[in-house]
């Protein structure tokens, strides 16, 4: 592949980057008993929220990693993972936050992905899946690493569905002639809203086996019951 026509800004990148060090951070040190991580495992967990999404898209993307190509990368993501650290006693109570940042992280690593694999000369369609799996790549990663049911695939997270709504809407509008950071500055948007209001709202998509049981008991339904009497005649 050629050198992309759209480059994220390095200030840009870093942020993403800090704020998944921040929030791996605080998310590991919530936990107690048996679950509970000493301070280098709350720091690779939060190097690994920071630096998974960009990884992945690279890796997708088949550039050279941008981890790699920069010795700020590493430094902002342990700086950020020490400062989440820090931050989670006197943050404990205000779950909230995590959320939020985690909102805000996959909405820039969907946005950043999508715009530029779109500069690399992508399709359309894998261009939105390579930015839906680097948003969602660190928490992944994350969940895998801490044995944790992975975040994306479970009741009441909409991490997949709102990263593609974001990403498909810079697509749209990228497709309509807007410039990429207008566009991605959208996609990124509404990535964030739709997680934050999952949260507030309690919205997810339905259960698996709640379809199955809606299945069979229409199924069933249709069954003519067949009643016998004390001397085994039907009905």
């Amino acid at each position: 592949m050629t050198e992309p026509a759209f480059i994220i800004p390095l200030w840009a990148d870093l942020t993403a980057v800090a704020l998944g060090g921040i929030q791996g951070a605080l998310f590991a040190s919530g936990f107690r008993g048996q679950r509970r991580l000493d301070l280098l495992g709350v720091a690779i967990i939060g190097t690994v929220v920071g630096l998974g999404g960009g990884l992945i898209r690279d890796l997708l993307l088949v550039v050279r990693p941008a981890m790699l190509s920069n010795n700020w990368y590493l430094i902002t993501v342990i700086a950020a993972s020490l400062l989440g650290m820090l931050l989670a006693g006197p943050l404990r109570r205000l779950n909230f936050l995590i959320v939020v940042l985690d909102a805000l992280v996959i909405g820039m690593f969907g946005a950043f992905g999508t715009a530029k694999a779109l500069g690399l000369g992508v399709p359309v369609v894998p261009a939105v899946f390579v930015g839906v799996f680097a948003a969602v790549g660190g928490s992944v990663l994350r969940d895998v690493i801490m044995g944790l049911p992975v975040a994306i695939m479970h009741v009441g997270s909409l991490y997949a569905v709102a990263a593609a709504a974001g990403c498909v809407l810079l697509v749209v509008l990228h497709g309509f002639g807007l410039d990429l950071f207008v566009s991605g500055t959208a996609g990124f948007a509404l990535t964030a809203v739709i997680r934050i209001l999952a949260v507030v709202f309690d919205l997810s998509l339905p259960e698996q086996r709640m379809l199955y049981r809606r299945k069979v008991a229409a199924e069933t339904s249709a069954i003519p019951i067949v009643k016998r009497d004390g001397g085994g005649s039907a009905e």
